[in-house]
């Protein structure tokens, strides 16, 4: 279908600030850019409570941020990575979506701030990731988490990391988290995909800009082969947790996403993936927007509770 007029509206707004490409930019220039769109999205609703912890690390601590719906009895969680290329975002950028995931799912957010690219090269963005994660199963007691109800999730580069611990986990025989929500993630160091080609430029997000995030975040190119990074290329999919995936229509990662559910799919892991139609990359965190946003986090947060049991 056509672009949906509220994406085309916000294109054309973009295009008449005349913003320069990603690429040209300095990371700590693209950042003060990130959190000037981020300050955009308004004041984040009101949440029961939140907090900060510091928790162990392979290389030092993690900070993350906790959002609680309500207090009392044990609550289900999702672990969320930002996305941002691997290289942009912070907690404080993605506050927003964390409160209202945890206020529509009824469950705590645990948002990571794992270390950024280049600075920290791949891996650091993923043992961060999975450091929290252990952190949080290990401590949900003490959190007021039931630690059979805790699913991982993230947008973009955030949905590659959660990929990417759901994998680690199995791998190392470790925790298993209960589901996995993967908003357009990044599967694949790859660029030649037919939503590569068809969307490689004019729907905010970029081919270019994305080998721009790859430079940034691989020290040499053939780490981008290996599963923790591109987690296409893993030899198996199987025993994984169950896991929704959404994707947008004019983005390029668009295909990698879809494969990877089939993948999930082929290897037996129960799997729902959903295309929003006329919808750009990024449109997940822009309720205050698109109407198709407002339904992509009611259609996450749905699906989270009847994971958790929270609904019949």
């Amino acid at each position: 279908m056509a672009l949906d007029p509220q994406v085309q509206q916000h294109l054309e707004q973009l295009a008449a600030m005349n913003l320069p490409a990603l690429e040209e930019l300095t990371p700590q220039q693209a950042r003060q850019f990130v959190v000037a769109e981020a300050e955009s999205f308004g004041t984040p609703e009101p949440i029961a409570s939140m907090a900060d912890f510091k928790v162990p690390g392979v290389d030092g601590e993690v900070p993350i941020r906790t959002y609680a719906p309500r207090n009392g009895a044990p609550l289900p969680a999702l672990v969320y990575y930002h996305g941002g290329g691997w290289v942009l975002g912070d907690v404080e950028t993605h506050d927003g979506i964390c409160c209202e995931l945890a206020n529509r799912a009824e469950c705590m957010v645990v948002s990571v701030d794992y270390r950024l690219a280049p600075e920290h090269k791949y891996p650091a963005a993923v043992d961060d990731a999975y450091a929290a994660t252990a952190w949080v199963f290990e401590q949900a007691a003490q959190l007021g988490i039931d630690p059979r109800r805790i699913a991982v999730g993230g947008d973009s580069a955030g949905g590659n990391l959660a990929t990417a611990v759901a994998l680690m986990a199995r791998d190392r025989a470790a925790f298993r988290p209960a589901y996995q929500v993967l908003v357009y993630p990044v599967t694949d160091y790859s660029f030649d995909t037919p939503s590569y080609c068809e969307n490689a430029e004019g729907y905010q997000l970029t081919r270019e800009a994305m080998r721009w995030f790859w430079t940034q975040y691989l020290t040499q190119p053939s780490d981008g082969r290996q599963p923790y990074a591109s987690p296409l290329r893993a030899e198996s999919l199987g025993n994984l947790p169950p896991a929704l995936v959404l994707t947008a229509e004019y983005d390029p990662l668009r295909d990698e996403g879809e494969a990877y559910a089939r993948r999930l799919e082929e290897a037996g892991v129960p799997v729902t993936l959903t295309r929003y139609p006329g919808m750009i990359h990024g449109f997940f965190r822009r309720t205050h927007q698109f109407d198709q946003a407002r339904a992509a986090v009611t259609e996450v947060a749905e699906t989270l509770k009847r994971a958790f049991g929270t609904v019949g």
